[in-house]
């Protein structure tokens, strides 16, 4: 099914979507990748204030490269999500809606996205520069030092994912796999 959706998002908007769904995105969606996470994870671990607000917002697993002259972004193709996998319960119990990235997802992140209503979503790999067409703005609001892997908000409109596990865990990857 296509779906048209809005961010920040709800669970009840969540609870609607189903593996295998074609969404398109728009609204605010944030980057973060291996070293944001970690810095996030460590923030926590000390009692620490993150530099975003998790509830109803989805992250994006991916460092874009240099803009063009007049693209708010360069190339932002997905990540393989499963190296955020150990900080990703956190994240998802503190309220995070969603994830996109590529790749699959450990039990862990499964089980989290379940008890917290979330749903994980693929971007196409190797399509970065069609992809970066769907991003209207892009702003470094933490860790700018790290460079690709700074946390950004992007606007985005119609950005194309899929639902590869949605809310009650149903996995696109296994039911794939299994016919």
């Amino acid at each position: 099914m296509e779906r048209h959706i809005q961010t920040p998002m709800n669970k009840e908007e969540a609870a609607m979507l189903r593996a295998g769904d074609y969404v398109y995105i728009s609204g605010t969606i944030y980057t973060a990748r291996d070293a944001a996470h970690k810095r996030m994870y460590e923030t926590l671990a000390q009692g620490g204030k993150l530099p975003l607000e998790m509830e109803h917002n989805v992250i994006y697993y991916m460092g874009p490269s240099p803009a063009r002259e007049g693209r708010p972004i360069g190339s932002a193709g997905p990540t393989t999500a499963s190296r955020m996998d150990k900080y990703t319960p956190a994240l998802l119990d503190l309220g995070l809606i969603g994830m996109i990235g590529k790749g699959k997802r450990s039990e862990a992140v499964k089980e989290a996205i379940v008890r917290n209503g979330a749903v994980y979503f693929a971007a196409v790999g190797g399509a970065g520069a069609l992809l970066s067409k769907s991003i209207t703005q892009s702003e470094v609001i933490a860790y700018d030092e790290l460079g690709t892997e700074a946390i950004r908000k992007l606007e985005v409109k119609d950005f194309p994912v899929i639902v590869v596990i949605d809310s009650v865990g149903t996995d696109l990857y296994e039911m794939v796999m299994d016919r």
